[in-house]
């Protein structure tokens, strides 16, 4: 038997590639997304594109906000199974603009739920390593008390509440997934690791902030897609966290040799400070480990190697 899976943020990162991992699979999946031009709105529309080959694909360009238009979407679709991915991400973002994330994560995460509410069905939604912001003991376990250091990570533990209140009021079964530093081919081009590439690449600066001491525990998309695949088929009678990390993290600095040796060019440093960083992040695995069946499998040189490989390829196509 078919299942329907309604995934939000179809056309992201996360949200393409575990439509494409279903899609090889028995599911049909029913795809909303704003496309939105947070960032380069081509890079979207590539993978909408590559989605629309598949048969068992429809798509819903969508704002997420308006409540009515998304209950229109559940009541024709009937999804046995949603997957909430859709967010405004960008932890420097939301001191510009906290108005997009409170209408991305909060407004458009509670009409989502609440449309889960009445369907009856099994929720699952990203949430994110941001919640725990700066933390003094590591590895970080899913049961520490958090402590978010930006509004994205605010709004991201309130979507943690919010849908622990919704699972006891509803007898709900609701899982949330804490990313960690998610990074690969047809990645976001406001992280980290693919700005450094595009700027190395092309002979232009980075900025690199608190001396490259930072590390992050960078979690390659096969995993998280693998992590959000065994949550589909865990039977969740109420609400549970989990991570999804690699629980290895990696010095920044690291990260920007491996660029540079790739290319074969210098990076151009330019060095700043910056409060909005945490200084670590290294997910506890014991629990996705031992619920999930959850193993982290891609190493960092072999994961950067193919988004660099991907990167060179798309650089190409779009010059």
């Amino acid at each position: 038997m078919i299942k329907k899976v309604l995934i939000s943020g179809s056309s992201g990162f996360v949200g393409f590639h575990i439509s494409k991992l279903l899609l090889g699979s028995n599911y049909q999946v029913t795809g909303i997304d704003s496309m939105n031009n947070y960032y380069d709105s081509k890079l979207k529309k590539l993978r909408l594109k590559n989605l629309q080959s598949f048969k068992r694909f429809n798509f819903h360009k969508n704002d997420l906000k308006n409540f009515n238009s998304v209950s229109q979407i559940f009541k024709k679709e009937k999804p046995d199974i949603v997957i909430h991915l859709a967010a405004q991400a960008g932890v420097r973002y939301s001191k510009i603009n906290p108005k997009s994330y409170v209408d991305s994560n909060l407004t458009a995460f509670s009409n989502i739920i609440e449309n889960v509410r009445y369907s009856k069905i099994k929720l699952i939604y990203a949430s994110s390593s941001s919640v725990y912001g700066k933390q003094k003991k590591y590895p970080l376990a899913e049961d520490i008390q958090l402590n978010p250091q930006s509004f994205y990570g605010l709004t991201k533990k309130f979507n943690e509440d919010i849908a622990d209140i919704y699972s006891k009021e509803f007898n709900l079964g609701i899982i949330g997934l804490r990313f960690f530093t998610v990074y690969g081919p047809f990645g976001r081009p406001d992280m980290a690791y693919f700005k450094f590439s595009k700027n190395i690449s092309n002979d232009l600066p980075i900025t690199v902030y608190n001396n490259a001491l930072m590390t992050r525990d960078m979690t390659y998309i096969d995993d998280i897609c693998d992590g959000i695949l065994k949550s589909t088929d865990f039977e969740c009678k109420d609400h549970q966290v989990f991570n999804l990390g690699n629980n290895k993290p990696i010095k920044l600095a690291r990260m920007i040799s491996f660029i540079e040796n790739y290319f074969g060019k210098k990076a151009i440093l330019k060095f700043e400070n910056s409060e909005d960083e945490v200084q670590k992040t290294l997910a506890d695995l014991t629990k996705s480990r031992e619920i999930l069946k959850y193993e982290p499998k891609t190493l960092f040189e072999d994961g950067m190697t193919n988004f660099l490989s991907w990167y060179s390829t798309y650089k190409e196509k779009m010059t």
